[in-house]
């Protein structure tokens, strides 16, 4: 990784060296010169240059920079695509099929496919870097710069209607192992995407287990805050996992999107249209006449003949281009279509973890919530009952506000009046209370 680092990250222009060391040399005073700013960083700032990393059909892998037009000019891309892969904004995951190039944006992977690079804006970050390594891995592994490599030896060693034929059988290779480079790179940003947010998942889940089953045993403000937190990191995961998850069904939705993103089908149509042309140009009939119509007996020029043959020639080729292009086609969108369905059951996957997650979370807080309304149901028990209890000794105040009054009564002369005073209090004040609980629990205000 260390070693991939240093091979990506952009040299150093030797003039900005020359600069340094002008500036930093002392005049004859034995002065510091004026530390100005590098002269040459300025200027590519000015201009807007920008490291890329690119990697070709046959796993090399480059530096390279170029300004914001001259990217938008190479890819055929407007600038608003190029604005989803700055890194200053935030876009959600996005995949675009252009006329020639794909944008893909899935996380810490932000790059540009073509039929023949790959180019990533250049960064020190992990998951850029190891998805430049599975790249190389992968193009090494399967060989698919070599297909350039053939046609362009037959090509130069046989005619162009032999080379035709050899391109065309390169090209439209229906292994089932096969892919082109443009779904291979696609492919690796995939994997590379859902995996960084399955990694994501499992670790949220390791750590949410064990602190809601904590809160459960013991509900504390620290536990609820952690709670707090845990789930906002889940809402905000879910809500990346369910956006990739939207796109790749957009994509296997619309049949359009796939075939826009066939890269290297439609380099494959031009090149075909263009040798094809070539041959026909290079056509022409022997002795100035046709050799296929006869003469008419009409003046004519003498080359209307062959003219109208290369016409008719020029339809029927189209025709039969457009009726094998839209078979291969229909097989072409199915074989992405399995690629994409592929990712798309790993995506759903780590968006069930997520949801089953958020389900757990849910029926905890519910639990917590029925253990405080069962404690707030006892304090309101308990309330009633000292309310009930307060009631009955209030009966003994008024007993005693009673007897204190001051006047003379017979009953101040018996000896044991004050004994039976307290008796009949006490027992009438428990036969109100016990009335007040019979109530209370054939209201079933209180448990049995």
């Amino acid at each position: 990784m260390a070693d991939l680092k240093e091979r990506l990250l952009p040299p150093k222009p030797a003039s900005a060296f020359n600069v340094r060391e002008g500036i930093n040399r002392p005049t004859a005073s034995g002065r510091q010169a004026f530390q100005g700013v590098d002269v040459v960083e300025v200027k590519k700032r000015g201009q807007g240059l920008k490291s890329w990393i690119r990697v070709d059909t046959s796993g090399n892998s480059q530096v390279i920079e170029v300004d914001k037009f001259t990217m938008m000019r190479r890819c055929d891309l407007p600038a608003r695509d190029l604005r989803l892969l700055d890194p200053v904004f935030v876009y959600p995951s996005t995949i675009l099929g252009r006329e020639k190039a794909i944008v893909v944006n899935l996380e810490q992977i932000r790059c540009i496919i073509t039929a023949d690079e790959v180019l990533l804006l250049n960064s020190l970050d992990k998951y850029v870097l190891q998805y430049v390594i599975d790249l190389q891995r992968r193009l090494t592994t399967t060989g698919v710069g070599e297909v350039g490599e053939v046609w362009q030896s037959d090509h130069s060693d046989m005619n162009q209607r032999r080379g035709n034929r050899n391109f065309e059988n390169l090209y439209s290779n229906n292994s089932p192992d096969y892919l082109p480079f443009e779904f291979r790179a696609l492919e690796v940003a995939l994997e590379a995407a859902c995996t960084f947010l399955d990694t994501q998942a499992a670790e949220l889940e390791i750590e949410a287990y064990p602190l809601l089953d904590g809160l459960t045993s013991k509900i504390s403000t620290l536990n609820l805050e952690r709670v707090r937190r845990l789930k906002s990191r889940l809402v905000a995961l879910t809500r990346r996992v369910q956006k990739v998850r939207d796109e790749i069904e957009q994509l296997m939705d619309d049949d359009g999107d796939m075939a826009e993103m066939y890269l290297t089908e439609k380099k494959r149509r031009m090149e075909l249209s263009f040798y094809g042309d070539q041959s026909m140009v290079g056509y022409r009939p022997v002795d100035g006449a046709s050799i296929s119509l006869p003469v008419s007996p009409v003046s004519s020029p003498p080359d209307s003949h062959s003219r109208r043959l290369e016409k008719s020639l020029s339809i029927a080729r189209s025709r039969h281009e457009s009726m094998r292009s839209s078979e291969s086609n229909n097989e072409n969108i199915e074989e992405l279509e399995m690629l994409l369905e592929a990712y798309f059951v790993v995506i759903d996957s780590t968006l069930n973890k997520l949801t089953s997650l958020k389900e757990y979370i849910d029926d905890t807080e519910d639990f917590i919530n029925i253990q405080l309304d069962n404690v707030r149901n006892q304090l309101i028990q308990f309330e009633l009952l000292l309310t009930t209890a307060t009631f009955v000794v209030a009966i003994f105040g008024v007993v005693a506000g009673i007897f204190g009054m001051n006047f003379e009564i017979p009953l101040f002369d018996v000896p044991s009046a004050f004994q039976w005073v307290l008796i009949i209090t006490g027992v009438c004040g428990v036969c109100i209370f016990s009335a007040f609980v019979w109530f209370f629990k054939y209201r079933r205000l209180m448990p049995l």
